[in-house]
Formats: structure tokens, sequence, C-alpha cells
């Protein structure tokens, strides 16, 4: 599995539909999509989706992963849309 070379935690890279690879963090979450949710997710095909990440278990949408930038301490040495220097 691939390190962050912001924080060091595991990551995963997901193609997305746009064909960009996303490091997101390794442990699938379950989500409620919403239009005006406030989290993304990534789905295992590479959908990024507005979502909430609590709600009915019974009306979950399905199961994603959260993009590593929304949960590392160092995402912001990272610049936005360009090559963030984790990549493998």
């Amino acid at each position: 599995m691939a390190k962050c070379r912001g924080c060091g935690k595991e990551i995963i890279w997901i193609k997305t539909a746009t064909g960009k690879a996303m490091p997101c963090d390794p442990e699938p979450v379950t989500y409620w999509q919403t239009a005006g949710g406030k989290r993304r997710i990534v789905t295992p095909n590479g959908e990024v989706i507005a979502c909430e990440l609590d709600g009915s278990p019974d009306r979950a949408t399905g199961i994603g992963y959260i993009p590593h930038w929304a949960t590392c301490p160092a995402a912001g040495r990272f610049h936005k849309g360009g090559s963030h220097g984790m990549r493998p």
C-alpha cells in the first residue's frame, strides 16, 4: 500500500472519472448522497459525490472512500490541481 509523503499514513489511489489519480484513505465508509452534501466521497469506480457521512443505515447510498486531503494534517503543503508530491 502507498504512503502519503506529507503525513506518512497509508493511502490508496482511485482513478476518477476524469482520469486523475486521487489519494484516498484506505478504509471504506458508508455515505448518504445529497445534493447539498458538505463532504466528498470517491466511489470504487471513481465517481466523486457530494454526500453526508451519517444517516440511517437502512437508507445509505453506498460505500466509498474519503479523499486523503480531507483528513491529512499536511494537506496544506500540497497545492490543489497539480502534482501533489504524493504520487507513487
